[in-house]
């Protein structure tokens, strides 16, 4: 395929992915809205009054890029895992494999589809935190390239759960029992420093705290964790899931039924 006809099937591929979740806008991005609502009413206004700042931050503008980040996570993640094995399920993906599309084609067209939902996502808990605290951002390169590349990490996530999963159970099974506790885990609503030093070490090994606390230095300028290493560290999980997803579309595993 010429440059403008791989161009062209990785727009057609990102179109339809773009239009699945913006046909069921109220099952995609109205709950966001509404959990994030709940989440500064509960924890941000009344909770958060009563703890005061934390690590020198009002608590309701800490806790803010915590709940950005894990919209987007958990959005971008189902949304790839959803598509892709619906794809599988309905033999759709046969027909992207046989036809003259390089394989890396389909798997852009599928994280850029799964990036576009969760920057939608993340742009509506943006409008939702505005109702509730005055939002600023620190460093806007280190908010927008972090935010892309969680964005792109947990779309290849998505991607690789939904290569591998044998029925409907087995897309759920990631989502529920490892992301969601390593995202409540990963100090969206407290900082490490508050843990004994024995827990602080443990936290160190949970990938998504380092996202955050990245993303949360370039909204507030406040960090528990390096951001070199963390960017570093995404980056590196970022090309080994792209490499990964890549071999599996290659080699075909668990994609034909």
């Amino acid at each position: 395929m010429s440059l403008r006809e791989q161009y062209i099937a990785f727009q057609t591929i990102l179109i339809k992915e773009i239009l699945r979740f913006v046909r069921i806008w109220i099952q995609t991005l109205v709950p966001p809205a509404v959990t994030t609502a709940l989440y500064f009413i509960v924890f941000g206004s009344l909770i958060g009054s009563q703890i005061g700042d934390m690590d020198g931050v009002a608590y309701i503008d800490y806790i803010v890029p915590g709940l950005i980040l894990m919209a987007i996570i958990t959005h971008v993640y189902g949304n790839v895992v959803a598509s892709f094995f619906s794809a599988k399920f309905q033999k759709n993906i046969e027909e992207m494999l046989v036809s003259p599309m390089p394989n890396y084609i389909i798997l852009l067209g599928y994280v850029a589809g799964g990036v576009a939902r969760g920057l939608a996502v993340g742009l509506i808990v943006v409008v939702i935190a505005l109702f509730f605290t005055e939002l600023r951002v620190y460093h806007w390169g280190i908010t927008l390239s972090i935010m892309l590349l969680t964005s792109v990490l947990f779309s290849l996530g998505g991607f690789i759960n939904a290569a591998y999963a044998r029925n409907f159970e087995d897309i759920s099974i990631v989502p529920n029992f490892v992301l969601t506790p390593l995202t409540y885990l990963g100090g969206i609503f407290y900082t490490i420093k508050m843990l004994p030093e024995f827990w602080q070490t443990v936290s160190l090994a949970n990938p998504i705290l380092y996202m955050i606390n990245a993303f949360r230095y370039g909204m507030l300028g406040v960090s528990d964790i390096d951001v070199g290493v963390a960017f570093a560290l995404t980056l590196a999980v970022t090309a080994g899931l792209f490499v990964w997803a890549l071999r599996l579309l290659d080699r075909g595993i668990s994609i034909s039924h």
